[in-house]
Parts: C-alpha cells; sequence; structure tokens
C-alpha cells in the first residue's frame, strides 16, 4: 500500500459508519490533524482519530440533530450547535460538559471559538451572530447585520476581528472590542460558504456557491483577485501554512491558486465528492466528505502538486508582488489596556446574560462524554493534563478578553521562543544568548565556596564585595550585545535580510543570528536561495550546539529550507544545458550547487543526531527524511 501511495498525488485513507443516523456535519482539528469530530441526526458528537476506524467518545447532550461543529485551536474543547437553537461545550480532556448554551432562535449554522480567550461565536439561521463567555456561560454580545443566515464565521489570527459570512451574498468584517461593522464585501453573486484569515497577512480568502474564490485586502479593504467559475460551489478553502498558496476544495478536486497575479497552479483531481472539511498536517491535505451514516477521509500529497515554489513552477527571486508590503498580523504583541466598552453592540437579552438556570443545569447534568476507546483517548488527551489551560479568572467580564490576550499569549510566546526583532534589545538575559531560555551564567568561584563551606555571616560591605565580583565583565559583555543588536536593527529597517544576516555572521554573535532566524522562521516568504547559501553553514553549528533553543531554530530553519527550495535546487542541477548565455539560469545553477554540497554535510549530521529520544530526537527523524532524496 505505501508503494502505492509513493506513486499517487491523491488517494482515500478510510471510510467508516460514524453515526446511526445520517450525518449532518463534521470537523477536523487544525492544530495536530489527528482529530475529526462528527455530528449526526441521532443528536451526538462523537470524536475520532485520523485514519482510525473506532470511536474515541461519544458526547450526548443535545435532543435535537447537530448541524454544527468545531474545535477550539488547542482541540482541547468542542462545540456544536443544534436544529432548535441550543450550544453546548464539552471539555475533552476531562471527558465532561463544559456549557449548555441558549439564545438563538433557529438553527446554528456555523461557529468558530477565539483563538485566545474563553469566547465562542455562533452563527444562526435567524440571522443573528453571538459571541459567548464559555467561562461564565453568558452572552457578551449580539451582531444583527445580515439579512439571510449566517453560514461562516472566522476569527482574525490576532483575535481582533471577526469575519461572518452569509447566505446573502456578503462577507462583513467585524470589529471585536469595539463591537461595530468594521467594512463589507459585496462582490459574491450567491452565498458565501466559506471565508479564511491568511495566516500571516492581513488578506482574506472566500469561497461562494457562485462558484469563484476571492481575495481582499483588509488594509484597503478592497477585493485583490477572483478565480474562474469553478464546476461547482466552493465549499472549502484553506491557506498554505506559510501562506504562499490557497487550496479550494470544489466537487471532485483540490485546485492551487496564488494572487497577484492570479493564477491556478494546479488541479488535482480527488473522489470526494462534495468536500466538507480540509486541513494541512505535514505536507499532507486531508478531506473528509460525508453521505448518508458513512464518513469519508482522503489525502493528497502536496509535496507532488504543483504551487508556487514548487518543483515545476520555479520561483524568481524577487517576491511576489505585495507579498512583502501587506501588514502582517502581530499576534505575540496583542494587548489591552484598560476596560473595554462595545458602545454599538446590541445587548444580549436579559435571559441570555443570567446566571445559568435550572433547566440548563438540568441540560448539563443530561450530557455526558462517554469514552469508547480508552487506549486512544489516554494517547491523545492524557499527556496535556500536566499543562494548564485556564487563565487565572479575572474579576471583570469585558477585560476578560485582554487577561485572556495576554495570559495566553505568553504561554506561547514562553513555548515557541519566539519574539519582534524590536524587542530584543529590552530582553538581554545573557552574554551567550538573548532568549529568555539561556542557561543563567555561574556564580563567581567565591560564592561558589561558600555554597559548599556552609552558611557564613558577612558584612554588608563584603557581601556587596561578593556579589559585584564579574558584574563589570558582564556589563561589557552585555553593553557589546546591544550595540551588535542596535546594529542589525537597524540594517534590518532597510529590508534586506541577507545583508543583515550576513551582519549578524560576521559579528561572531551566534545568539543574534538565532534571533534572527527565529524572526525569519515566522514569515517563510522572506527565505530567498541567495539567503540559504550564507545560512545553511551556521544552520550546520547550530545544530551541533549544546543550547537546546539553538538546535530547535536551526531544525526548524532547515526544514523551512527544504520545503521551499529542495525541489528547485533538485530540478536546477538535473536540468540540461541552456542553449545562448542566461546569466540569470547560470547564477541560479551556482546557488543551488553551493546548497546541495551544504546540504550533503548537513545530511550527515543530522544521520548522527537521529537515533536520539525525546523532541529533538522526532525533529531528526523528519529531518533525516526530507534530506533521503539527496542520496539518490
Amino acid at each position: 500500500m505505501a508503494g502505492a501511495h509513493a506513486t499517487k498525488t491523491s488517494w482515500r485513507l478510510q471510510e467508516f459508519v460514524a453515526h446511526s443516523s445520517n450525518v449532518s456535519c463534521l470537523a477536523l482539528g487544525r492544530s495536530s490533524g489527528r482529530l475529526l469530530a462528527t455530528g449526526g441526526e441521532d443528536c451526538k458528537v462523537n470524536i475520532w482519530g485520523v485514519n482510525k476506524s473506532n470511536c474515541i467518545m461519544s458526547l450526548t447532550g443535545h435532543n435535537n440533530p447537530v448541524e454544527c461543529i468545531q474545535f477550539n485551536s488547542s482541540e482541547e474543547q468542542v462545540a456544536a450547535g443544534s436544529q432548535s437553537g441550543s450550544l453546548r461545550v464539552w471539555d475533552l480532556e476531562a471527558a465532561k460538559i463544559l456549557r449548555s448554551l441558549s439564545g438563538h432562535k433557529a438553527n446554528i449554522t456555523s461557529l468558530d471559538f477565539h483563538p485566545f480567550g474563553d469566547y465562542l461565536a455562533s452563527g444562526s439561521m435567524d440571522t443573528n451572530i453571538k459571541v459567548w463567555d464559555v467561562r461564565r456561560k453568558g452572552c457578551v454580545f449580539t451582531y444583527k447585520s445580515h439579512s439571510q443566515a449566517v453560514r461562516y464565521l472566522a476569527f482574525s489570527p490576532d483575535g481582533k476581528w471577526l469575519a461572518s459570512a452569509g447566505d446573502d451574498s456578503t462577507i462583513k468584517l467585524w470589529d471585536v472590542t469595539a463591537g461595530k461593522t468594521i467594512t463589507e464585501f459585496t462582490a459574491h453573486t450567491a452565498a458565501v460558504n466559506i471565508i479564511q484569515f491568511h495566516p500571516n497577512e492581513y488578506l482574506l480568502a472566500s469561497g461562494s456557491s457562485d462558484r469563484t474564490i476571492k481575495l481582499w485586502d483588509l488594509e484597503k479593504f478592497k477585493m485583490i483577485g477572483s478565480s474562474d467559475v469553478e464546476t461547482g460551489a466552493v465549499r472549502c478553502v484553506v491557506f498554505d501554512p506559510d501562506g504562499g498558496c490557497l487550496y479550494s476544495g470544489a466537487s471532485d478536486s483540490l485546485r492551487v491558486y496564488g494572487w497577484e497575479p492570479d493564477r491556478c497552479f494546479d488541479v488535482v483531481p480527488v473522489g470526494w465528492g462534495k468536500v466538507a472539511d480540509m486541513a494541512i498536517c505535514h505536507d499532507k491535505l486531508i478531506g473528509l466528505s460525508h453521505q448518508q451514516t458513512n464518513v469519508s477521509s482522503y489525502l493528497v500529497d502536496l509535496t507532488r502538486v504543483k504551487r508556487p515554489g514548487g518543483a515545476v513552477v520555479q520561483p524568481t527571486e524577487p517576491s511576489p508582488k505585495g507579498s512583502t508590503l501587506r501588514r502582517s498580523y502581530e499576534r505575540p504583541m496583542t494587548t489591552c489596556s484598560g476596560p473595554q466598552r462595545y458602545p454599538s453592540r446590541a445587548p444580549c437579552s436579559e435571559s441570555e446574560r443570567r446566571s445559568p438556570s435550572s433547566e440548563d443545569e438540568k441540560e448539563e447534568n443530561e450530557s455526558a462524554a462517554e469514552i469508547r476507546n480508552a487506549d486512544d483517548y489516554h494517547e491523545i488527551f492524557q499527556p496535556r493534563n500536566a499543562i494548564s489551560r485556564s487563565p487565572p479568572k479575572p474579576g471583570d467580564l469585558f477585560p476578560l478578553f485582554c487577561t485572556s490576550f495576554k495570559t495566553l499569549n505568553e504561554k506561547k510566546n514562553e513555548q515557541k521562543s519566539k519574539t519582534r526583532l524590536y524587542k530584543l534589545c529590552d530582553r538581554l538575559t545573557s552574554p551567550e544568548r538573548s532568549n529568555r531560555f539561556s542557561p543563567p551564567p555561574p556564580p563567581p568561584p567565591a560564592l561558589q565556596n561558600s555554597f559548599h563551606k556552609g552558611p557564613e555571616v558577612l558584612g554588608d560591605e563584603e557581601a556587596q564585595s561578593q556579589i559585584k565580583k564579574g558584574h563589570d565583565t558582564m556589563c561589557v559583555m552585555l553593553s557589546s550585545r546591544q550595540k551588535n543588536l542596535e546594529a542589525v536593527k537597524a540594517v534590518w529597517g532597510s529590508g534586506d535580510v541577507k545583508n543583515c544576516l550576513d551582519m549578524a555572521v560576521a559579528m561572531n554573535d551566534r545568539s543574534i543570528v538565532v534571533d534572527l532566524l527565529n524572526i525569519v522562521n515566522l514569515k517563510p516568504v522572506l527565505w530567498k536561495l541567495d539567503l540559504c547559501t550564507s545560512i545553511l553553514p551556521q544552520i550546520e553549528e547550530l545544530l551541533q550546539s549544546k543550547y537546546e533553543s539553538y538546535v530547535q531554530t536551526g531544525c526548524m530553519s532547515l526544514k523551512l529550507i527544504l520545503k521551499r527550495f529542495w525541489p528547485l535546487i533538485s530540478e536546477t542541477l538535473k536540468a540540461p544545458p541552456s542553449l545562448g548565455v542566461d546569466i540569470t539560469r547560470e547564477e541560479r545553477l551556482q546557488k543551488c550547487k553551493a546548497c546541495f554540497k551544504q546540504l550533503k554535510n548537513l545530511s550527515n549530521v543530522v544521520k548522527t543526531k537521529a537515533d536520539q529520544v525525546g523532541r529533538h530526537g522526532s525533529a531528526f527523524k523528519e529531518l533525516q527524511l526530507l534530506l533521503a532524496p539527496l542520496d539518490y
């Protein structure tokens, strides 16, 4: 089977019976690509592992068919809305009902969790949008503007905006904190089924029953692209994780789009019929469809799909128009200060704001989460129990947005060790590196000796003298690092990333190189072929560093280089000589040769480290697979 898949671009993964009656909705977990939730006319929500046919957990409590379902960003909670307009939220780790919410007067048609806070947005056939405080069981506010059913909802990656799409052919953009409409897009001529924010830039993609996909600039609030008419209604779109292209799921096909200029790079036949959801995991696109009681899953190998920067469509050296000019989201820097007011929001009804009634509590007590497969449940959910998911409980309702933004963003910063360049100078913590996980410098020898000798009473002057030993040397080193960072910051402002990295390398301060790579890794479109030739030797040193974060950054950088540039390097080296003089091609050939030589060196380093255990061991194993084509 594996050999057959190696020659295919797409194939069906599995088909299984998901419910005792018709399946009405489904959703993939987008963080891991491992989880699937299905809702059915049997009023149940079932949780599955992708590529596993046994149900992990069955969630009950709804008294009407489930119409809409969605995971939160961490895949620790799942929400489901029913035909009656009621909502239920389950905690998957604890295997229990978390909240029962009511307020809509008709079918729930769309759901989305806020990326940071404990908030849930719901859209309904009653044309209203409600934002719920999941922790306090209350409706925060209601938006009323659509004239027909709200078909899809999506929070922006920074959590500041909410986009809604409706059967009235319109897309509306809402300011979450102000509670009012920012703009409205009306170019579609039929119901808008799907909207997706670009993962980095201020772009929005929409798919419609008018069989087109449109792209919207969220700085200028205008349409910047529109696809040709597809064979059927567009039901699913998803951006590539690096934001370089857009995948569209239509009837029995996957299309790959670029923009500025508009272009369809590839059309891949996939037998999924009317695809209901898609997600991307490890260069594989997972698509799901349902018919009657069955759910079918399909896999598309994205390494065999033509896309910008791929093996068939070779990129030019300049960035695509607009890719470096358009504003990017600033998720790590999201903060709020002071109480927030929502002067333009439509107030929730008293019944939606009040404390949960006995009827609500009865519904929650009647709801259940039955674990059907204990092994899969423990494998997927139990490892997360050591991580605290809930921020401290704040005192005020509206400032909860701010508290949630700040608390969860800080956690993500600590986990990913990523920061913006213009804050680096304020976070110098050691002479060896600037990120917060730097090992602290050892105490002066005199203090080390005192630790071994046991407690000793010192006078004030003697204690100060002991503390100050080595202080002057540390200050000199930190001052030198700050000057280096300021010099790099000045060059960064010119937009020349290669010159910036070359300067950092010349400074012989590896920590600055690591800080810059962490920034470039956040925006893969900044990578260019000539940048690879400069940085690959540095990656070789990072992979062999004693510092864990250096190794992590080196692995991430090498992974991005291999995914974006190996097809180009391979095709360029295999291509026959061109007739005449082609200076551009010759320059690209020399760069590819240099990269290939450096990648061969890195391949040997990776092979020696692939047997390690733990997180880095799995990262090196993945790199070993990505480097395997070099041996052929």
